[in-house]
C-alpha cells in the first residue's frame, strides 16, 4: 500500500532514529533541561538569526497551539483564524476548552490577509456594544495551509504591520514548515519568521520525527514563566531529551530541508500529471498537500493501491481527495500512482 493519506504515517527519517539509538544509553536531566534539547535550541537560534530567542519542545501541534494561544491571550480576547484554521477545524475545540474564542474569517485559499485582519479590528473598534464581545486579541496563520497554499513574505509583512498597529500578537503553525520554506519563490525563510512573528513552531512531527514541535519566541520575554503553562497544560514531557535529540538530527546538515524539498517535488511531480489529464484543483498548491476533484471510477482504481483523505463529494459522480507527500514516498510510488489517474 502507498500511503498517500497524510505525511505522518510512517515512523521516523532513518537518521532521527540513529540518533535516538545512539544516545539511547545516556542518561540526562528531565523535561527538557539536557544538553541535547540545548544544543536544538541553539541550531534553532542560529538558524533564525535570533540569538536570544527562547525555545521549547513540545510534542505534538494542538498542544502547541492551544499552549501558546491560552498563555497570550488575557481573558476576554479571541484569537483570529481563517475560517479553514486547524485550530478551528481540526482540534475539537481545544482552543475554546481553554476559555478563548476562534474568530474566523472566510477564505477562498486559506490563508488570511492584512485587510481581512484590519477590517475585524476595525469592526469591533467601531461595535458601539464592543465590551460585550470577544476582543481580537491575536492573530493565527500556518504556513502551509491547511489547503496547502503558502504566505509570500510581502504577504507576512502587510500582516505584520497590522498587527503591530492593532496591538495583536502574530503567531504561526509551522507544523508542515519544512515544506513551505522549500517554495523558494515565496521569499519566506526563518530568519524573515523570526523577524516577523512573536512565536512560532518548527514542526517535526509532519517532517520526519516520530514526534515534536519547536516553539520559537524570537523576543524572550513573551516567554516569561512559559515553562508553567507548558506544565499546567500537560505538555511537560519527562524524557524531554528525546525531542532534542530528534530536533538535533533533522537541523544537521540540513536534512530538514532536504526532506521538504523531497516531500514537494514529489507532490509537484503528481500535481503535473493530475493537471495533465485535467482534474480540477479549486485550490492550487505549491507543496506536499495536492486537493484534486477525480471521477469515482478513478478512486475505485486506486483502491488497494494508495490511500488518500476523503475531503468533499461535489456531485455523485466525483470525489475531491487530499493527496500528501513526506519523507517517505518515493518516486516510484508516485509514478505507480500516476499511471492509474
Amino acid at each position: 500500500m502507498i500511503w498517500l493519506e497524510c505525511d505522518y504515517t510512517c515512523g521516523a527519517h532513518p537518521a532521527v532514529l540513529k540518533h535516538l539509538v545512539e544516545t539511547n544509553g545516556e542518561n540526562t536531566p528531565g523535561y527538557g533541561l539536557d544538553p541535547h534539547c540545548e544544543n536544538a535550541a541553539q541550531m534553532i537560534r542560529e538558524l533564525c538569526q535570533a540569538p536570544d530567542a527562547a525555545v521549547h519542545f513540545l510534542v505534538g501541534g494542538t498542544q502547541a497551539n492551544l499552549t501558546v494561544i491560552s498563555a497570550a491571550l488575557r481573558p476576554h480576547q479571541g484569537v483570529v483564524s481563517a475560517d479553514t484554521g486547524h485550530i478551528f477545524a481540526h482540534e475539537s475545540g481545544a482552543i475554546e476548552a481553554t476559555g478563548h474564542k476562534v474568530l474566523t474569517v472566510p477564505t477562498p485559499d486559506g490563508k488570511l490577509t492584512a485587510t481581512q485582519i484590519d477590517a475585524l479590528c476595525q469592526a469591533h473598534a467601531d461595535d458601539p456594544t464592543a465590551e460585550h464581545t470577544v476582543q481580537p486579541g491575536m492573530v493565527y496563520l500556518s504556513n502551509p495551509t491547511e489547503l496547502g497554499t503558502i504566505y509570500t513574505l510581502a504577504e507576512l509583512e502587510a500582516i505584520r504591520e497590522v498587527t503591530r498597529r492593532r496591538d495583536l500578537l502574530l503567531f504561526l503553525d509551522g507544523a508542515r514548515l519544512g515544506c513551505a520554506l522549500a517554495v523558494e519563490d515565496s521569499g519566506v525563510t526563518l530568519p524573515a519568521l523570526a523577524r516577523l512573528c512573536d512565536v512560532f513552531y518548527i514542526g517535526g512531527t509532519k517532517m520526519g520525527a516520530l514526534f515534536g514541535e519547536a516553539l520559537v519566541f524570537p523576543d524572550p520575554a513573551l516567554a516569561r514563566d512559559f515553562r508553567y503553562l507548558i506544565k499546567q497544560k500537560g505538555g511537560m514531557f519527562a524524557k524531554g531529551r528525546l525531542l532534542g535529540v530528534q530536533f538535533e538530527a533533522l537541523l544537521s546538515d540540513g536534512l530538514y530541508f532536504q526532506i521538504g524539498r523531497h516531500a514537494v517535488e514529489l507532490a509537484m511531480e503528481l500535481r503535473r500529471v493530475l493537471e495533465e489529464k485535467g482534474y480540477p484543483m479549486p485550490v492550487p498548491s505549491p507543496t506536499n498537500q495536492q486537493f484534486p476533484i477525480l471521477p469515482n471510477e478513478v478512486l475505485k482504481r486506486l483502491e488497494g493501491v494508495c490511500t488518500w483523505s476523503h475531503m468533499s463529494c461535489p456531485d455523485p459522480e466525483h470525489t475531491q481527495v487530499r493527496f500528501c507527500t513526506s519523507w517517505a514516498t518515493t518516486r516510484e510510488e508516485i509514478e505507480k500512482v500516476a499511471a492509474l489517474l
